[in-house]
C-alpha cells in the first residue's frame, strides 16, 4: 500500500470528505504525541477516541447532529485506532502522532510516524497467532484507508461514515 491507493468498502483515497476535513469548518478534536515503543498511549488514545465519540453522541442526543449511526462506529473505530498505533509504535522504531477528526459524518484517524518505510498488507498464516493482521482489519473494516508520504515519513489513515448527513 504505497502513495494514494486505497481500500475499503469501496471508497477512493481522496474524496470529498478528505478535501472537507483539510479545509473549513474542520473539526480536529484530538491530537496526540506519542513516544517509541510507549504502549501505554494506546489505551489512552483508545479511550480519548471512545469519549470524543461518546461527546458527539450527546451532541445528536440533543438534536445538535445527524442520526445516531456514529454509536455503531465506536467499537470499530476504536479496534482500527488500535491497529495503528500499535503499528506505529512497534514496527518504525520513531515517535508518532495520531489526529483524529470529525467532519460532517465522517471519522478520520490519521496515525504519522517519520519511517520512510510503508506498510505491508499481507494475510498472515493460521497458526500465525494474533500477528500481522492490523491492516487487513482495517481493510476490511474501514470506509477507506490508505498510505501518504508525508515529507519524511508517512501517515496511514482510515475514515469511517458515522451517518447523519453527507459526506
Amino acid at each position: 500500500m504505497t502513495g494514494q491507493q486505497a481500500g475499503g468498502r469501496g471508497a477512493a483515497a481522496r474524496g470529498p470528505s478528505q478535501a472537507r476535513a483539510e479545509g473549513k469548518g474542520a473539526l480536529i478534536h484530538l491530537r496526540r504525541r506519542l513516544r517509541h515503543a510507549d504502549l501505554t498511549a494506546v489505551p489512552e488514545v483508545r479511550r480519548a477516541l471512545r469519549d470524543l465519540l461518546r461527546h458527539r453522541e450527546d451532541q445528536e442526543d440533543r438534536g445538535e447532529g445527524g442520526d445516531r449511526n456514529g454509536r455503531d462506529c465506536t467499537g470499530v473505530a476504536e479496534l482500527l485506532t488500535t491497529e495503528l498505533v500499535t503499528n506505529a509504535l512497534v514496527h518504525t522504531e520513531q515517535d508518532a502522532e495520531v489526529t483524529v477528526t470529525v467532519a460532517a459524518s465522517r471519522l478520520r484517524v490519521e496515525v504519522r510516524d517519520l519511517a520512510t518505510r510503508h506498510p505491508q498488507l499481507h494475510v498472515p498464516i493460521a497458526d500465525d497467532g494474533t500477528h500481522g493482521r492490523g491492516l487487513v482489519l482495517v481493510q476490511a473494516l474501514a470506509d477507506a484507508w490508505g498510505v501518504k508520504a508525508h515529507g519524511v515519513g508517512k501517515v496511514v489513515w482510515f475514515e469511517l461514515d458515522l451517518g447523519g448527513g453527507p459526506v
